[in-house]
C-alpha cells in the first residue's frame, strides 16, 4: 500500500480535526494523522505554516499546499470531488450510492434513462468499509468490500450514470408530477421518479477506541466478517434478537463467543435465548458495558468492561467485537416529505401501504402502489432503508435492479 499523500495535523480534543478526519474517512481517502501535542516538530510546523499561530487542523497535501480549518466543501474542492450536477432535471434521481442505488442506476441508464446519483460519503456505502465479502454470488474467493464498491461505481459510470459526490440531501419536496431534491449547499434537482436508497447505519456505542478499530476488530455484520475469526474468541455487544442470533451464528467460526448484555436479561425471543444459554461455546455477561476498545499495532485485542451495577472494571482479551445494538435508517431528510415510515424510520412500500384501506395514501385511489413504491407516487425505496429488507449486499443489489425495472414502467405513465 502506498503511503498516504495527505497529512492531518491536529489534536484529539479538536472537533474540527475530528470532522476533517471523518470526511476523509467517509470518502475512503487515506491520510496520515499527526497529534501535535505528542510531536513537538509537528507543532512547530503548524506554527510556521500559520504565521506564528497554532491553528488546527492544518492539512498538508502532496503538492505542498496547505488548508487550515477547511470546511467540508473546501476539502471536497481540493480533492476534486464532483459536488454539482450538470443539469437541474433528470428523469431519475437516486439518493444513495450503495449497492442498491448503484445497481438501480446502472439498470436505468442501460434503458437510456438519464440518471443522477447523489451520495454524501464514499460510493459503495457500508460495503466499502467491509473487509471482505465472502457470501456475494459470483466471487468464489470472496472480494474486498472496497473493490466491490469500486467495481459497482465503474460499471455505473460506464453506462453513463452521473455521480454527485460529497453532497448531503437536506430535504425532498414535490409539485405536480415532479419531485425536488434539495442539497445542503442550496442546490435543487428535479426529477420524475426518485429512488431513496440512502441505506442505514449501524448504531455505535460511541465509546473510546470504537471508531479506531472499525474493520480492524470492531464489526457490525457476523455474516460478513465472522469467517475471519475461525478458532478465535469474539465478543458480541447487545441483548436483543440480533445479538442473540448473531452470537449463535458466530459459534460456527469462533471457538468462544462472549455476549455482553447491558441489562439483567436478554430482550429477545425465549427460543433464541434458550439456544444461546445452553450453547457451550457462548458465555453471557449481564450488566456488562464496554468502557473502551483497546489494541496494539492497529488491531483490537482486548476490551475494558464495566459492570453497571457495581462500577467494577476489568479487561477481557478478545480477537474481535461485533456490535448489534440496532440500525438507524438514513431518512432524516424525508421528515417533512410525507413519505410514510414505520416506528423505527424505515420506509414502508408496496402492499404494506394499503393493508388498511381507510389509510390508503393520496394518489393511489385508482391503482395499487408498486412493490417498492412509497406512499408518494413516483418515490421508490430500495435496500437497507426499506422496511422489510434483509440488510444484505446480495439482496440490496437485487432490490436495486427490481426498483429500476418498476421505475421504467412508472416513467411510461408520466
Amino acid at each position: 500500500m502506498n503511503s498516504p499523500e495527505i497529512t492531518v495535523y491536529g489534536a484529539h480534543w479538536c472537533p474540527d480535526c475530528r470532522r476533517s478526519k471523518g470526511f476523509l474517512g467517509e470518502h475512503q481517502i487515506p491520510y496520515r494523522w499527526v497529534d501535535i501535542e505528542q510531536d513537538e516538530e509537528a507543532e512547530q510546523f503548524v506554527i510556521q505554516k500559520n504565521n506564528g499561530k497554532r491553528i488546527i487542523p492544518t492539512i498538508l497535501f502532496a503538492d505542498g499546499s496547505v488548508l487550515v480549518e477547511p470546511s467540508n466543501a473546501e476539502l471536497a474542492a481540493k480533492l476534486g470531488l464532483v459536488t454539482s450536477a450538470r443539469h437541474s432535471f433528470y428523469p431519475l434521481i437516486v439518493i444513495g450510492g450503495g449497492p442498491a442505488g448503484l445497481t438501480a442506476a446502472l439498470y436505468a441508464a442501460r434503458e437510456a434513462v438519464d440518471t443522477l446519483v447523489i451520495e454524501r460519503a464514499a460510493y459503495g456505502g457500508q460495503t466499502a468499509a467491509t473487509e471482505k465479502l465472502d457470501n456475494m454470488p459470483g466471487f468464489p474467493d470472496g472480494v474486498e468490500g472496497i473493490e466491490f464498491a469500486g467495481r459497482l461505481r465503474a460499471q455505473a459510470e460506464r453506462f453513463g450514470v452521473e455521480l454527485l459526490e460529497a453532497q448531503d440531501v437536506a430535504k425532498v419536496t414535490g409539485h405536480d408530477n415532479y419531485h425536488v431534491v434539495h442539497t445542503a449547499d442550496g442546490g435543487e434537482y428535479t426529477c420524475c421518479a426518485l429512488l431513496v436508497a440512502s441505506g442505514s447505519r449501524y448504531r455505535r456505542l460511541g465509546t473510546p477506541g470504537e471508531r479506531d478499530f472499525i474493520g480492524a476488530g470492531v464489526h457490525f455484520c457476523a455474516t460478513c466478517d465472522g469467517p475471519f475469526y475461525k478458532g478465535k474468541h469474539v465478543a458480541v455487544v447487545g441483548g436483543g434478537n440480533s445479538a442473540a442470533e448473531e452470537s449463535l451464528l458466530l459459534t460456527k467460526f469462533a471457538d468462544k463467543v462472549t455476549v455482553l448484555v447491558r441489562g439483567d436479561a436478554f430482550k429477545a425471543s425465549p427460543v433464541i435465548v434458550e439456544s444461546v444459554l445452553r450453547n457451550p461455546q457462548i458465555d453471557v455477561h449481564f450488566h456488562a458495558e464496554v468502557a473502551e476498545f483497546l489494541g496494539a499495532g492497529g488491531k483490537l485485542n482486548r476490551l475494558r468492561l464495566r459492570n453497571n451495577q457495581t462500577g467494577a472494571e476489568e479487561e477481557m482479551a478478545a480477537d474481535g467485537a461485533f456490535i448489534f445494538i440496532g440500525l438507524d435508517p438514513n431518512t432524516a431528510f424525508l421528515k417533512e416529505s410525507g413519505v410514510r415510515a414505520n416506528e423505527w424510520g424505515f420506509l414502508i412500500t408496496g402492499h404494506d401501504l394499503v393493508h388498511d384501506e381507510s389509510q390508503r395514501p393520496p394518489g393511489f385511489e385508482k391503482r395499487q402502489p408498486m412493490v417498492m413504491e412509497t406512499s408518494i407516487p413516483g418515490i421508490f425505496a430500495a435496500g437497507d432503508v426499506r422496511h422489510g429488507s434483509t440488510k444484505q449486499v446480495a439482496s440490496a443489489t437485487g432490490e436495486g435492479a427490481t426498483a429500476a425495472l418498476l421505475i421504467r414502467e412508472y416513467l411510461k405513465q408520466v
